[in-house]
């Protein structure tokens, strides 16, 4: 694959972890992957070229263009790109994110708050976001197989937004934790978990190998976990 920019990583060109190996074993072909928080488009031309269609978002318009820019260099037509966020209700959220880390910035309070305390240079940015339920039916997008979430600690709010489809399709879903701080992250975790056990999801945690509930959690706070019902 081609691409601008180097923040972050292809999980087919970089020493392996945890979470690149269970990526490179995900068996995507012929799925439908939405991509939540595309970046660059790192992972979005990872999946291109594996599942039958893409739809990535991304709201942050100097990560939208640079992501454009990298689908338009792989010639890819399986790739429908949305400049906007996602989160439990159509709306405008307030984006804090450091220039130097694009890939970094948040809508979620504490997140915000402490990019904004700890980065002179941190820039601020209104977006448009939309929960998937109402994405999905307004614009008649296909309905997700495989969902991808990293949105730097919003990812409650967008699974909050992803209920219908999830009692109508039952997506599997990789979901990336975040927190301000080891309280926060440990609290976001328990809330994510315990929503996705009340859907009736099974709940892997990939670095640990090790599936959870919202019982056994505990004070775990994991990085990555897949979700299928």
């Amino acid at each position: 694959m081609r691409r601008k920019g180097g923040l972050g990583f292809l999980p087919f060109d970089v020493p392996e972890t945890a979470e690149i190996r269970f990526l490179r074993k995900l068996p995507l072909e012929g799925k439908v992957v939405y991509d939540v928080g595309a970046f660059e488009g790192i992972l979005t031309l990872f999946f291109a070229g594996r599942a039958r269609q893409v739809v990535s978002y991304e709201p942050n318009p100097r990560n939208y263009a640079r992501c454009l820019e990298n689908i338009r260099l792989n010639q890819l037509t399986n790739v429908q790109l949305l400049n906007r966020g996602v989160a439990d209700a159509a709306g405008t959220l307030e984006l804090i994110y450091d220039p130097r880390l694009p890939a970094a910035g948040s809508g979620n309070g504490f997140i915000a708050g402490q990019i904004q305390s700890s980065v002179r240079e941190a820039r601020k940015l209104s977006i448009p976001v939309i929960s998937l339920d109402e994405d999905i039916a307004a614009n008649h997008w296909p309905m997700p197989d495989f969902i991808k979430i990293d949105i730097e600690g919003m990812e409650l709010a967008a699974l909050r937004g992803l209920r219908r489809t999830i009692s109508a399709h039952r997506p599997e879903l990789y979901v990336e934790l975040h927190g301000a701080a080891i309280e926060d992250k440990t609290e976001n975790a328990r809330a994510v978990v315990g929503l996705l056990d009340g859907y009736g999801y099974r709940i892997y945690d990939v670095e640990n190998a090790d599936y959870v509930t919202a019982a056994t959690l505990g004070e775990r706070r994991p990085s990555h976990i897949y979700c299928s019902a």
